[in-house]
């Protein structure tokens, strides 16, 4: 960035960031999916494996390609192998319906897509009401399972994806991973604060969904902006329950890239279920959780935490949706009864700048608030329909401006230009649409 900033941001892709890592910790978990873990050497194997293969179906730079995946293994190893080759990682939800796949697909021009067997199906029929040619990437479970699980996999669940993939523009990813491109050299790709990098999509609960294009500088700002507000350790040796899915901004945001540049293990969770989730937070023992409220509305009422120790807790962070003061005095109760030293933070966002850009500082709390500003991001209220500022005390809309701003909506500049706008500072503002007061 040219501006003066109080955190650096190196001048990095995302994959660049990872690389650091994998260079500096090789030995440590980067990932771990039904117990079996995967190092940052073998991830970052994994991933430049992965680019070569996009590389051989013909993906080029600036090409986008659409993930369809939960959190799986190859999903990450797919995510940082397009941004390697200075691709566009277009993250939409596996549970999309047929028509919604097709829209995906059309609005992003994406050239392949990588989904689980279980859904080739219904991706293959989607292909239909596309415009153009579409690789499909079909990857299986059972391929990143450990050993002990992989034959009852296969002889249960696995049993009736046998068929897929089953025509001839669909590719079976672990098929095509390991054909061996000896001679193929991975491109430098350079590093652009304003190259398109990720394509996330708004909920469209008013309308047809929008594409939010998002930059390695969104994403990395993001990560290290997390970091610098923890205020603990963070790092190497530390685990991440990700339960939020890489579909989501919050998910692929804070449970996947602020964990992973930063050097942590992430313990995948591919679907959410509360009783698989508790389980997995007293076997596992992950040191941050972060999820929705109704998530840890839940946990409070799980039998698996009846007596459970909570001690190895260092953060939980909650979004996605407002957490109530009742809930969090009920939260805070529960972890201080199971030995936890922590309290819920509350964090606030929204896609269009990654995901949460303020969170509730670590020993102070104010019932109401949203906390504090990440650094290097400035909030504001206005007047609504307007550009006045408020004065301190006065309800209005919440802009805010920052690294993690998306640059705009996908081929929607009407709806760009409403949503971004430049003020007199010169800076560029995220009209966000939500009430609030400063």
């Amino acid at each position: 960035m040219t501006e003066e900033t109080q955190l650096f941001y190196p001048p990095k892709t995302m994959y660049q960031m990872v690389e650091d890592i994998v260079r500096q910790y090789p030995d440590a978990p980067a990932y771990e999916f039904y117990n079996k873990k995967t190092t940052y050497s073998e991830f970052g194997k994994k991933i430049n494996a992965a680019a070569r293969a996009l590389i051989h179906i013909g993906i080029h730079p600036g090409d986008a390609v659409t993930i369809c995946m939960p959190n799986v293994p190859q999903a990450l190893d797919c995510f940082y192998a397009v941004d390697r080759i200075g691709a566009i990682a277009n993250m939409i939800h596996p549970l999309s319906a047929q028509k919604e796949i097709s829209f995906y697909l059309n609005i992003s021009k994406s050239k392949a897509i990588l989904t689980l067997d279980m859904f080739t199906e219904k991706v293959e029929a989607a292909l239909a009401e596309v415009d153009h040619p579409v690789t499909v990437l079909t990857a299986r479970i059972q391929d990143e399972l450990p050993v002990f699980l992989k034959a009852p996999y296969a002889l249960t669940s696995g049993r009736k994806f046998l068929k897929y993939p089953n025509s001839d523009h669909a590719v079976l990813w672990s098929r095509l991973l390991k054909q061996t491109y000896a001679n193929m050299n991975l491109p430098e790709v350079k590093y652009d604060p304003k190259r398109t990098s990720v394509i996330l999509y708004s909920g469209g609960t008013s309308g047809t969904p929008k594409g939010i294009c998002l930059t390695d500088l969104n994403m990395n700002a993001l990560a290290i902006q997390c970091r610098s507000v923890l205020g603990c350790e963070f790092g190497p040796g530390l685990k991440m329950l990700s339960c939020m899915p890489m579909f989501h901004g919050f998910g692929l945001g804070v449970n996947i890239h602020t964990c992973i540049v930063h050097g942590l293990c992430c313990i995948l969770m591919p679907n959410f279920n509360i009783k698989t989730y508790a389980d997995m937070l007293v076997k596992k023992r992950p040191n941050f959780i972060a999820g929705v409220p109704t998530i840890f509305e839940a946990l409070l009422h799980m039998p698996q935490l009846e007596k459970a120790k909570l001690d190895f807790l260092m953060g939980m962070f909650c979004g996605g949706d407002s957490l109530t003061i009742e809930l969090k005095k009920k939260v805070d109760d529960f972890l201080k009864e199971h030995g936890a030293s922590i309290q819920v933070r509350e964090g606030y966002g929204l896609t269009e700048c990654v995901t949460a850009s303020c969170l509730t500082p670590k020993d102070v709390y104010k019932p109401g608030s949203i906390g504090l500003p990440f650094p290097d991001t400035s909030y504001a209220i206005v007047k609504p329909g307007t550009d006045d500022v408020q004065e301190p005390g006065h309800d209005g809309e919440i802009i805010l401006t920052g690294p993690t701003v998306m640059l705009g909506y996908l081929d929607n500049p009407e709806e760009t230009n409403k949503t971004l706008r430049k003020m007199a500072d010169g800076r560029t503002w995220l009209y966000t649409g939500d009430l609030g007061y400063m």
